[in-house]
């Protein structure tokens, strides 16, 4: 069995807002929209989860800037 260090991404919208996040454990990758009641879903990678993230947006919405922390 291995253990994976879970580790934090937050996604910033183009005024520096929250938009959302992604938090990567055991079970992959879980993307949430901010102020969201429950994640968008938990993906195998982080560019699977940045994209189901990006499409729960707003239409238009563009391109979340992802940090580490």
């Amino acid at each position: 069995m291995s253990t994976v260090s879970s580790a934090l991404w937050v996604a910033y919208g183009p005024e520096g807002n929250v938009v959302g996040t992604i938090r990567r454990d055991d079970e992959g990758y879980t993307a949430t929209v901010a102020g969201a009641d429950a994640s968008v879903g938990t993906y195998p990678t982080m560019d699977v989860a940045k994209s189901a993230l990006h499409g729960h947006l707003p239409p238009g919405s563009d391109w979340p800037r992802f940090t580490q922390h």
